[in-house]
């Protein structure tokens, strides 16, 4: 998320920034804290830090879950509901190149990076992390299966993406049924690879 936070406040229309002006991430992992959009209680756009990675399901180990593709699971259910849906601002995102030795490959929408979102939820959690016990905000996006481009690097998956305003209100705002339907790949033709190897990313 190589973007100013004074951009991304105007394009994800926030009324309350609590990032404390965060510098750009060039590189954000799992565990990490990044900058979330939401809605807060009396319907203003919200930006604050969340670390990625929501507690497992039971039985399932500790380590996070960082991405969530089975939207039908009981677990999910309750946090797919509007208070809990987030915005997850990015500009570009790395898949690990299955068929060259998990080279690192970089996806954007263009050569600029423009911003865009994944379609991620958020929760308060209790428990530790980083070596820190306290109460934590967590957040996961979803997935969906591959589109032809990522399919060639990645196979399994890929991040959900939003890119308009249209979809933005929707996720963070429509019932959940309605924002399900954003659960789908990002055509082919609307991202390109933008990097490979090591990463190149500036604060742009």
């Amino acid at each position: 998320m190589t973007r100013a936070r004074d951009a991304i406040r105007q394009i994800f229309r926030v009324a309350h920034d609590h990032t404390a002006n965060q510098p750009p991430l060039p590189a954000i992992f799992p565990d990490q804290l990044a900058p979330m959009v939401r809605i807060d209680r009396d319907g203003a756009r919200v930006m604050q830090a969340m670390r990625w990675g929501f507690p497992p399901p039971p039985n399932l180990g500790t380590r996070p879950v960082t991405n969530v593709r089975y939207t039908a699971s009981p677990y999910w259910r309750g946090w797919l509901k509007p208070e809990f849906r987030c915005l997850v601002p990015a500009t570009s995102f790395c898949e690990y190149d299955e068929q060259h030795a998990k080279r690192p490959t970089w996806f954007a929408l263009g050569p600029d990076r423009s911003p865009f979102a994944f379609a991620g939820i958020w929760r308060p959690w209790t428990g530790t992390r980083k070596g820190e016990t306290a109460k934590h905000l967590l957040f996961a996006f979803l997935t969906t299966e591959a589109n032809g481009l990522v399919r060639a690097v990645h196979a399994k998956a890929m991040p959900v993406i939003l890119t308009s305003s249209a979809e933005w209100d929707a996720w963070l705002g429509a019932d959940t049924a309605e924002a399900l339907k954003l659960q789908q790949p990002l055509p082919a033709d609307r991202l390109m690879v933008v990097a490979t190897g090591q990463r190149q990313d500036g604060a742009a």
